[in-house]
């Protein structure tokens, strides 16, 4: 009895191994994954197909798996049609010999085989449901794959093979581009310079230009254009004398060489604070310009390969937080750049710096929109601590104030459309000439307690006022000699002033620009005016009398360019042309353009100015300028201003 059930034992081990050899196990190694495993992993991935939310194809999450599922649905079918699985016909077999061979008794035969065609049946149904799941789950990666898969276009061409030497080519642009910006960001050799190096950004230019103005003909030379700056500062002219003031150039044609050259850079002292110094050079202290004519000489300095002086330039310190292009708040404190968005050289002269403090803030209030603040208070003039030096009780201080304030916005109308608008206050205090008290200057060192109302700095074209109250009695032939005298502004200054520009960018990378200005001096007083001007007046009464005050308040410049807005690379180029209308009064003349109009410059100018730039590599250009100009009121001036430029920064 106990060698029977070790016999049946041992027969249950053999049929046991046999089933276990023809149905792989799952989970050991080097056997294929049956068809129910197959099914389970494939409908554990196929409900991604079917978005919970809508029901239909949730194409996104499908797509990356696509390949896979297709492959593997393709590998759940083998056992169903390449493999044997539970044979029938091997079973039957080995049980046939175990009962021949007295192993196993007839009953237990036909019980084991009965065992193993139910075993067969349940295969055979779950091979079924299996294909009927691989089925399914094939069909939803096929529609997910027309479903997101984009249309061909006609400048697209599908890759199937991408041949080694392509490969090796992009692996190397690649690997360039990555050492390069390893370079730029120093992390490829963290330790090769100095911690304090990449804190500064170091910037400079040189423009060599050649200028020549050309007179028309039918200027007024007699004496009709004196220079008020040149009287203004120096010794006080006698208008009672023999001897014309300094005059203007107005009838002979010059022809000048000119360099202009800066150096600057910006130090960042971490936590939002930048410190900016800039030297630059210019034949004087003028404010609005930094060219230097080569060969001349002035000022102790030029001609005969004397050397150059170099200005202080820039000297500020900025705190900044957002650092964004639509998010951003700055103040400066020093000499910087001007603070005021301008797009013409109407108002602000492009060299010009200023002194103060400033406040810029923008800040993105919708898409595409994008308000923003300009303002600041500016130190114009500051009186000698002394003044008046040789008089030994000091008179009053005559400090100069500019306070503005700018509010606009950019606006982003559609992909190739933009503009930017701006409405602009700027309030000189205390800039208008004063007259004095009365007194009787002996010589021309005498001072008046007004002479520092007169403007520091000037240009042309602001009408002028006598300064000095000058007493006629015997010392001075009762006013017919010693009439020693400064001049001041004849008006107050507060302009309200309008700025625009539409950039067009349908082109690119060629944009085309409209832009423009209109400014109005409030402040004009023109009864006063016309009391006391010495210039802007027109013609003399029939009887003798002066003219009327003939100067104005008003201030316009429109222009458009086309071409590339900033010199990159080579043949890039712009072209524009622009015209302006500045009467008298409505701008300081002394802070306006430095080149229209040459040799007076200033105001009450009108004319147009052709210009164009070419490109003849990444940080070098040529620019060509002609510039036409009349004067407005007064004597007759016609000036044209020819200027070549080649420029280079770094």
């Amino acid at each position: 009895m106990l060698q029977e059930k070790y016999v049946f034992r041992r027969c249950v081990w053999l049929l046991a191994t046999v089933w276990c050899a023809a149905t792989p196990i799952p989970g050991i190694a080097g056997r294929p994954a049956t068809p129910e495993e197959n099914a389970a992993s494939i409908r554990a991935e196929v409900p991604a197909v079917t978005s919970t939310a809508t029901g239909q194809l949730a194409a996104n999450d499908l797509l990356p798996n696509t390949t896979d599922l297709l492959a593997r649905a393709d590998a759940a079918r083998e056992p169903i049609t390449g493999s044997t699985g539970p044979s029938q016909n091997v079973t039957v077999n080995l049980i046939n010999r175990l009962v021949e061979r007295g192993v196993l008794t007839k009953q237990d035969s036909q019980d084991l085989i009965r065992l193993a065609e139910e075993d067969a049946a349940v295969a055979h149904a779950q091979a079924a449901t299996v294909q009927h799941d691989v089925a399914i789950a094939r069909e939803a990666a096929q529609a997910a794959v027309q479903q997101t898969a984009p249309p061909m276009t006609d400048d697209q061409v599908r890759v199937t093979y991408i041949p080694e030497s392509v490969k090796a080519q992009m692996r190397d642009e690649i690997k360039e581009e990555v050492l390069a910006k390893a370079r730029a960001e120093n992390w490829a050799a963290p330790n090769s310079v100095p911690d304090w190096v990449p804190r500064f950004r170091v910037a400079g230019d040189i423009r060599v230009r050649y200028e020549g103005v050309f007179f028309p003909g039918g200027n007024d030379n007699t004496g009709a254009f004196p220079i008020f700056n040149a009287i203004n500062a120096g010794a006080p002219f006698d208008v009672a004398g023999t001897v014309f003031s300094p005059q203007n150039n107005v009838d002979q044609s010059r022809n000048r060489f000119r360099i202009r050259t800066r150096l600057g850079a910006e130090i960042s002292m971490g936590e939002g604070f930048t410190v900016g110094l800039r030297i630059g050079s210019g034949q004087d202290n003028s404010p609005v310009t930094e060219n230097q004519s080569l060969g001349l000489a002035n000022n102790a300095q030029g001609g005969n390969f004397s050397k150059y002086q170099v200005w202080i330039d820039r000297a500020f310190l900025k705190y900044e937080t957002g650092g964004q292009t639509n998010k951003n708040l700055a103040v400066t404190v020093g000499r910087m750049e001007n603070p005021f968005w301008d797009p013409t050289s109407m108002i602000w002269s492009r060299d010009l710096g200023f002194d103060g403090v400033a406040i810029q803030a923008k800040y993105e209030v919708a898409k595409g929109i994008t308000p923003f603040f300009n303002g600041g208070a500016f130190p114009v003039f500051n009186t000698d601590f002394n003044f008046a030096t040789n008089n030994p009780s000091k008179f009053r201080s005559e400090d100069k104030y500019l306070y503005g304030a700018q509010l606009g916005t950019n606006l982003k109308i559609s992909k190739d459309l933009s503009a930017k608008v701006a409405g602009q206050y700027y309030y000189f205090y205390n800039t208008q000439g004063k007259l004095s008290d009365p007194f009787t200057p002996l010589t021309a060192q005498d001072a008046g307690n007004t002479d520092d109302s007169r403007p520091s700095f000037a240009q042309n074209g602001n009408t002028y006022m006598a300064l000095r109250n000058i007493t006629p009695d015997a010392t001075n032939g009762f006013g017919t000699t010693n009439q020693f005298q400064y001049f001041g502004l004849a008006s107050s200054f507060h302009e309200l002033a309008f700025s625009g520009q539409i950039d067009y960018n349908r082109f690119e990378p060629a944009q085309i620009s409209l832009y423009g200005q209109w400014v109005k001096n409030l402040a004009l007083d023109r009864p006063y005016a016309n009391s006391i001007a010495v210039n802007n007046r027109g013609p003399n009464t029939a009887i003798g009398g002066v003219g009327a005050y003939s100067g104005g308040d008003t201030a316009w410049n429109i222009g458009i360019r086309v071409g590339k807005p900033a010199m990159e690379k080579f043949g890039d180029w712009n072209v524009g042309i622009d015209y302006r209308h500045v009467e008298s009064d409505a701008v300081i003349d002394g802070f306006t353009d430095a080149d229209f109009g040459a040799p007076l410059y200033g105001t009450n100018l009108k004319g147009y100015t052709l210009r164009g730039n070419l490109a003849l590599s990444r940080n070098v250009w040529l620019g060509v300028w002609w510039m036409s100009a009349d004067s407005i009121v007064g004597p007759p001036f016609k000036s044209d201003v020819l200027q070549v430029d080649i420029n280079g920064k770094f």
